[in-house]
């Protein structure tokens, strides 16, 4: 018998709810009808035109690349989560967008080097390399990116863009989403040197146990464990399976306390809560804005988004017990 949960997000409304369901449970191919459908869905849906809407003429977004959250690079990251289709050319004025700021020669020059180590928001960059890929938007400059996450990796296998001296290990905020950029542009191109640093970033997680101190059994932050949808920057472990689904690093032995810990967080509806919020709707906020709102932001109850995200790893794994 179906769970009323599945059920429920199989029948959404929002069809990158019922898109976000069948990514992490790997129901459907890219390549299938169904997918392909699903995502054209997607790219029409109220919620996605809601998020592109107030564009200039040229097809820009009126703010700045990094505006949180409504600025083109936080919208094409998104994108990619909710399943935009790829290939759509009326996305090309974001990228632009992206491009112009991060590859601007004057911001390239005041990069710091402190103790051997770049300091660098390297999510910046490896968000876009992610976004373009995925959406099939990728050209040379995105392998410029790319050669710039190559030359800023620190040797532990992230990113950091602490500016303290002392500061010695990468940061796991900073080090997420430049793995899924690396991993994603190392199976679309074929680049070796992306993929082996795609294994040194993967492998620090791992080590980690995803969450936890490597020399004891404790979470490194209680924020790791405290769950929101969009995470946008912010680390936690589920980003962390997500990413280790999508380097084929899921069956790894070291990922196994995640999902014991995903499986006790299941409520009684067999959904997730949601007790953080990254993002405000109030207009006149400074930063932070989101164009659209995200659902339950609750201790006790379901929250569909992360729900849909987080359901399918607890089936396949119940499916393979």
């Amino acid at each position: 018998m179906t769970d009323p949960m599945i059920a429920r997000l199989e029948n959404s409304p929002e069809p990158s709810i019922r898109y976000l369901l069948k990514a992490s449970d790997g129901g459907l191919t890219v390549s299938s009808p169904e997918m392909i459908a699903l995502k054209e869905e997607v790219r029409i849906s109220p919620r996605i035109q809601t998020m592109l809407g107030g564009r200039n003429p040229d097809g820009r977004l009126p703010v700045h690349a990094y505006s949180k959250w409504k600025g083109a690079f936080w919208t094409l990251l998104q994108f990619v989560d909710l399943g935009y289709p790829s290939g759509d050319k009326a996305l090309l004025p974001l990228r632009e967008q992206c491009y112009d700021w991060l590859l601007d020669p004057l911001r390239l020059r005041k990069i710091p080097q402190l103790q051997g180590r770049w300091r660098r928001c390297a999510l910046q960059e490896g968000g876009t390399v992610f976004s373009l890929v995925r959406l099939g938007l990728a050209d040379e400059r995105t392998e410029q990116l790319v050669e710039l996450l190559l030359k800023w990796q620190w040797q532990d296998g992230g990113w950091n863009c602490d500016k303290k001296p002392e500061a010695t290990h990468s940061s796991f905020h900073e080090s997420l989403i430049p793995l899924r950029g690396m991993n994603a542009y190392a199976r679309a191109s074929g680049d070796p040197q992306a993929k082996a640093a795609a294994e040194r970033t993967a492998e620090m997680f791992l080590e980690h146990r995803l969450y936890k101190h490597l020399d004891r059994d404790e979470v490194i932050t209680p924020e790791f464990t405290e769950l929101a949808f969009p995470p946008y920057w912010h680390y936690d472990f589920l980003t962390g399976l997500v990413a280790m689904q999508e380097v084929g690093a899921l069956g790894d032995p070291r990922c196994s306390d995640a999902l014991d810990l995903l499986e006790s967080l299941r409520l009684t509806d067999s959904g997730f809560a949601a007790p953080r919020k990254y993002y405000t709707r109030a207009q006149s906020a400074k930063s932070g804005v989101s164009p659209v709102a995200w659902g339950t932001v609750s201790e006790m109850k379901s929250n569909e988004w992360l729900t849909a995200r987080a359901l399918g790893f607890c089936i396949r794994r119940e499916e393979h017990m």
